[in-house]
């Protein structure tokens, strides 16, 4: 009985396409993103940001007047998870384009399946080196963590940092690529690694790595893991002794809020580099934080400005297709040229953003990220 209706639906599927994207009728477009689970705090966000573009495309309609229908399903951070919303959109919502994963992991898994459907999808978060290698309808609207780190370098070095040692995640893709982007950079750029201590995404007892850390006296430490471990790392790291003089950066995983929330005191000093920053003195930055502080009475962080800016550049590439057509959709989107909240954007034409600018390094004070001193 399951395999039959399995097959009807698949038979239903040509005819439910036809009609979702017939003239008239709303357009669907997907998210995958994790509303559960320890790293809930990113995909929150993002699905914050793309209702509020959502909000803003809709008044105005695309093609003439057609509304964008965005469904939202939860990963739950579970790469297996992720793969089943993928074809569950696919299959049953019709999308033209998917938004998300959230995580880099999730989108090693995921893209394969929408590029061999030729869905273009677009990570807003995905940072990993090899993101858009997966295929030529995967893009990213986030910079890699290439053209961030150096950033973040640059600062400690001009702050005196001359020796670095490294904690991370070795079990989460998104954290490794961080660390090896980040050690090849500190290689480069002159610095001396005095060591690298791995350790679990789940794990919450650090003290063994950093016991051994802290005895080489480092200058910086750099962590590069999703927010929950960074903030344990930073808790124990205090706890253990280590104080101002020893100077923290974070890879893109830091980047949130919630580090402040959880860590509170003990990750004040922390550094990241970030492609957004909520102080950005910019009237179209000034217009999306009052609305997203009117709709969420919060602020918004890096992840949601990133997925508002991406609603928006897959709607106008929506309107440049002529059609809700994926194919046409992708080669749109490669047309891109943009200017939203996080400032002028372009795709490379590997599907990567194609500059740089803009990065700024901001420092944890008082449980907030600020411009770094």
């Amino acid at each position: 009985m399951l395999r039959r209706n399995f097959l009807a639906a698949g038979v239903a599927a040509p005819f439910l396409a036809g009609q979702a994207r017939a003239a008239g009728a709303d357009i669907p477009i997907g998210a995958i993103e994790i509303l559960s689970g320890p790293a809930a705090a990113y995909g929150i966000a993002i699905r914050a940001g793309l209702e509020l573009a959502l909000g803003d495309v809709n008044a105005k309609g695309v093609l003439g007047g057609r509304k964008l229908k965005l469904t939202v399903l939860d990963s739950a951070g579970d790469k297996n998870q992720a793969i089943n919303a993928a074809r569950e959109l696919i299959g049953r919502d019709n999308v033209i384009s998917i938004i998300g994963p959230t995580l880099s992991t999730e989108m090693f898994a995921v893209g394969p399946v929408t590029n061999a459907r030729k869905i273009p999808i677009i990570g807003t978060s995905t940072t990993a080196v090899g993101i858009t290698d997966i295929g030529p309808y995967v893009f990213r609207t986030s910079l890699p963590e290439a053209d961030v780190v150096p950033a973040t370098l640059r600062y400690a070095m001009d702050h005196g940092v001359k020796t670095i040692a490294f904690l991370y995640a070795n079990d989460d893709v998104f954290a490794k690529s961080s660390y090896d982007v980040m050690l090849a950079a500190a290689k480069k750029a002159g610095l001396k690694i005095l060591d690298s201590e791995a350790f679990g995404t789940h794990d919450t007892d650090f003290s063994a790595q950093l016991t051994k850390v802290k005895a080489l006296k480092p200058d910086a430490v750099a962590v590069t893991a999703l927010v929950e471990p960074t903030a344990g790392v930073m808790l124990q790291a205090r706890a253990l002794g280590f104080d101002s003089k020893t100077m923290f950066l974070g890879g893109n995983g830091a980047n949130s809020p919630k580090l402040g929330q959880i860590a509170g005191k003990a990750a004040d000093g922390l550094i990241v580099g970030s492609p957004w920053f909520i102080g950005k003195n910019d009237p179209l930055n000034d217009v999306f934080i009052a609305a997203f502080r009117k709709k969420y009475d919060r602020d918004p962080d890096q992840f949601a400005a990133q997925a508002f800016d991406t609603l928006k550049i897959l709607a106008a590439a929506i309107d440049r297709a002529g059609a809700p057509d994926p194919t046409k959709v992708r080669d749109a989107l490669l047309k891109t040229d943009f200017t939203g909240v996080m400032g002028p954007f372009t795709f490379t034409p590997h599907r990567d953003p194609a500059s740089a600018k803009g990065v700024v390094v901001l420092q944890m004070e008082g449980g907030q990220f600020r411009i770094a001193p």
